[in-house]
């Protein structure tokens, strides 16, 4: 009966994902990067060197502030979000399902969606609030008061709380105990409260400790990870030429064992691209609100950076791995078991038990994020404590749910409350663009006067409902 019941739901869940991704959220995805891309005069390329002065100058800033938190714990919040199953396991599956050019369009996804990145995160600080840990915001509060429209705040608030809180949860803790099933044999329901048990310890602290644990896991993981990648890469440097040249190729069926898997290539690349880095889907928005600067376009600017970190470097190291052991050509191999394997060519059998603990810190951070959108959402709807605790509980019941339950069902709940959000989110930032340009401008004419620019309300002609940059004397790092 409960096997019946769970065929049935994978098949609708499957059905809507497919008209959902394949004829709506492409499309948006890409009209809207572009559009952004053009009206900010390609700011993720042209203010590189910027993005990467203010990532340093946000790590070396004072910890002892009393509001907000760093605009560094706030990128780390959020990388830790993205960097996830989705660098792992989803590239994998991208590959597996979509071929090798499947890469190539996470990787267009990735450079066209960081300018939605840029808009989404200004925005979030231009309308951010205050609260008793120092700031809060996101896609909920720039569309209840950038759009005069509560109504769609709510939809967002309730999309990304179910979506991020419970059902992403789920698909890391369920990723995890995969791997390690797969590595060390051991039991999936005790590896699940295993992992409910410390994750619980942390959700209940509050987000300076959310923000102190990413920033110190996310570091760790990227270089340990990386490091990693580039240790394959030397060990089979000749074939780099031609592994580029496959993924080249494949994306637009010029190889010939590829050449009718475009519109796969195409749907996979974009699907597991936005799912990993997260770009205009308004989730990176909540932990970029937290942040203290001086200029809304300051953690703007980091957040692009953030979608160029994940997918550009983090994800193409997977598929890199990948793509060198030629596992992914293996039948019903895909998923973190297709990352293991082709680990363990390159390096050995011991690389299934590497990348389990790999795994574990990057799965582990993205729950600890994505339970952080969910609590700022969930204080947007109410100011009923009661009804946190309640969020909290629900999301501690996903973990040990999601350790144990079937993959298809939930990557493909994923993928579905993912595209709804998405949908919404591009909305609004479509809407409320042109006062995320008109902050980048701000920006670079005080940077060009030699300044540290400092934003107030009053910079921007018409800009209305802003509760916290009324006075220049209120923006303060």
């Amino acid at each position: 009966m409960l096997e019946s019941i769970s065929t049935t739901l994978n098949n609708v869940v499957g059905d809507i994902n497919n008209i959902l991704w394949t004829y709506v959220l492409i499309a948006l995805l890409l009209l809207i990067g572009l559009y952004f891309t053009v009206r900010t005069k390609f700011v993720q390329f042209r203010y590189i060197k910027e993005m990467i002065r203010l990532l340093g100058e946000g790590a070396t800033a004072s910890r002892k502030q009393k509001k907000g938190i760093t605009s560094f714990q706030a990128f780390a919040i959020s990388t830790a979000a993205r960097v996830g199953t989705g660098n792992l396991a989803g590239v994998a599956s991208a590959i597996a399902l979509g071929g090798p050019g499947a890469v190539f369009w996470m990787w267009v996804v990735a450079l066209v969606g960081s300018a939605s990145a840029f808009v989404e995160s200004t925005l979030a600080q231009i309308y951010k609030v205050k609260d008793k840990d120092g700031f809060r915001g996101g896609p909920a509060y720039y569309m209840e008061k950038g759009l005069n429209k509560r109504w769609m705040g709510v939809l967002f608030s309730i999309l990304i709380t179910i979506s991020f809180g419970l059902v992403f949860n789920s698909v890391q803790s369920n990723t995890i105990s995969l791997a390690f099933e797969e590595a060390f044999g051991l039991n999936r329901l005790v590896i699940g409260i295993v992992i409910t048990a410390i994750f619980s310890i942390l959700i209940f602290r509050g987000i300076k400790i959310i923000a102190k644990a990413s920033e110190v896991i996310v570091v760790i993981m990227a270089v340990i990870y990386i490091g990693l990648a580039i240790i394959v890469l030397a060990l089979h440097i000749t074939e780099v030429p031609a592994m580029f040249a496959l993924i080249f190729k494949s994306a637009f069926g010029f190889e010939e064992a590829f050449a009718g898997a475009i519109g796969a290539a195409i749907m996979n690349g974009i699907k597991r691209g936005l799912f990993s880095n997260e770009a205009g889907m308004g989730s990176a928005p909540n932990a970029a609100a937290a942040a203290s600067v001086t200029h809304p376009a300051k953690q703007g600017l980091i957040q692009a950076l953030g979608v160029f970190t994940d997918t550009l470097i983090i994800c193409s190291c997977t598929a890199f791995i990948v793509l060198l052991s030629g596992a992914y050509t293996t039948p019903g191999l895909e998923g973190i078991q297709l990352t293991q394997t082709a680990l363990s060519t390159h390096i050995g059998g011991w690389a299934v038990q590497f990348i389990a603990v790999i795994l574990f810190l990057f799965a582990f951070s993205s729950l600890v994020g994505n339970y952080y959108y969910g609590e700022t959402n969930i204080e947007f709807l109410t100011s009923n404590k009661v009804w946190l605790t309640v969020y909290r509980l629900g999301v501690i019941a996903m973990v040990l749910f999601g350790s144990v339950a079937s993959l298809g069902v939930v990557w493909g709940l994923a993928d579905l409350f993912m595209g709804i959000m998405a949908i919404v989110n591009l909305i609004a930032i479509f809407l409320l663009g042109k006062i995320a340009i008109a902050a980048l401008n701000d920006y670079m004419a005080q940077r060009k006067e030699g300044k540290d620019p400092v934003f107030h309300k009053d910079r921007i002609q018409g800009l209305e409902n802003v509760e916290y940059w009324d006075a220049p004397s209120k923006a303060d790092n």
